[in-house]
């Protein structure tokens, strides 16, 4: 498996992207056919090599001739659907100005269709995104992860007035998304940064196990003192069978909290979409018995699972850490038993292993469906499977 990670040291935006895409190995020129099929006013990409901090890294301007032009989002689509892009650079082109419009529509109380482009419907910005969505899909891999994202601080100008970083159209698109802290007094990220990876990645947290083949670092405009201003992109090959993903766990310790209450609350996080909750027994002060109640989930849950947390427990504090993990390919699967067909997972090893799962659902309503004991449900399926010429399972 192919996977590139962009690691986001000092923020992300278009032109970042772009340098980045090119200095590890992109056809410049493929992406600049590309973009003089838009009919641009002489758009023109110049790649050239820069230091920042000291550090080497490639910077893609965008050259053109003056305009004024003020474009809506069909301006810019009509724009990619009349271009030489093949279809998936249309579509993703196309996803990243629409993730753009949905963010000004929604901090300026509008429609999508009525959104007003000003600094992202200029040429450079069309450019860079445009650009950036042909050097992705040249660059071929299967899957895109990245660092948590710093914004900067501080205030910036925009045709809206003086606002504070982040600038609120890159916040919309940021929601979700892991931020990280910085002591820049600058915009790190831009909103067309904030859209790209808001559209391209696949998952954000540390850099997965991979090996790497190809560096590439983008500029930004400035050079900071406290840190170069680059974007890197690692480009590497992964176990296609193995998974890495950063995952959240939120932990609290109870004396005071009945079974029956930590039950309720145990059950309604699963439901709000916790990837497993368990509890261990603990002592705590004064020789209390106790229990810690441990969640894992995705950091887009983190905010309503702690308010569950905090609601149905008696707890007044919850540790949260970010933690990696593996996990393997899974896809499902069915067999068909003397009583009907049970739905599993099967968990496939880079080594030829692979494992069979029975779901518990499916097994159980079996079970109730045919009074037998569930056990006996569970040894038909692992059968079945193995009767079909397979030979390992758990």
């Amino acid at each position: 498996m192919k996977i590139a990670y962009l690691d986001c040291m000092s923020g992300i935006s278009g032109d970042m992207t772009l340098g980045a895409l090119v200095d590890a190995g992109v056809d410049l020129a493929q992406i600049q056919a590309g973009i003089d099929s838009l009919g641009l006013p002489s758009c023109k990409l110049v790649a050239e090599e820069v230091k920042r901090k000291g550090f080497r890294a490639t910077k893609v301007s965008v050259e053109h001739e003056p305009e004024h032009a003020h474009r809506h989002l069909h301006h810019i689509t009509d724009m990619i659907d009349g271009s030489i892009l093949t279809d998936s650079q249309k579509d993703l082109a196309k996803r990243i100005f629409t993730s753009l419009g949905e963010s000004e529509a929604h901090v300026h109380g509008t429609t999508i269709r009525k959104v007003h482009f000003h600094e992202v419907g200029a040429v450079d910005s069309i450019a860079d995104i445009v650009g950036s969505a042909i050097g992705w899909d040249l660059l071929g891999v299967d899957r895109i992860e990245c660092s948590p994202i710093p914004t900067g601080h501080g205030f910036i100008e925009i045709a809206h007035g003086r606002v504070s970083i982040p600038a609120p159209a890159t916040a919309e698109l940021l929601k979700g998304i892991p931020l990280a802290a910085s002591n820049v007094d600058k915009e790190l990220t831009t909103p067309t940064g904030a859209a790209i990876v808001s559209t391209i990645v696949d998952q954000f947290g540390n850099l997965p196990e991979m090996q790497i083949e190809t560096i590439g670092y983008g500029s930004g405009d400035m050079d900071f003192q406290s840190q170069a201003n680059v974007l890197r992109l690692l480009i590497g090959e992964a176990d296609e069978n193995i998974v890495s993903d950063q995952i959240w766990v939120l932990e609290t310790n109870l004396d005071d909290t009945t079974g029956e209450v930590l039950g309720h609350c145990t059950e309604k996080l699963g439901k709000a979409g916790a990837l497993d909750v368990y509890t261990t027994a603990i002592q705590m002060k004064k020789n209390r018995p106790g229990v810690t109640l441990h969640v894992l989930c995705y950091a887009a849950d983190i905010a309503k699972l702690e308010r569950i947390i905090f609601r149905e427990t008696s707890t007044l504090g919850i540790r949260r850490w970010a933690a990696s993990r593996h996990v393997m390919q899974r896809s499902a699967t069915s067999v068909q038993t003397q009583w009907g067909e049970i739905q599993g997972k099967l968990a496939t090893l880079g080594d030829g292993l692979v494992k069979f799962s029975p779901e518990y659902e499916s097994c159980r309503e079996i079970s109730d469906a045919n009074d037998i004991p569930l056990q006996d449900v569970y040894t038909a399926a692992h059968d079945a499977y193995r009767a079909e010429g397979n030979s390992s399972d758990d």
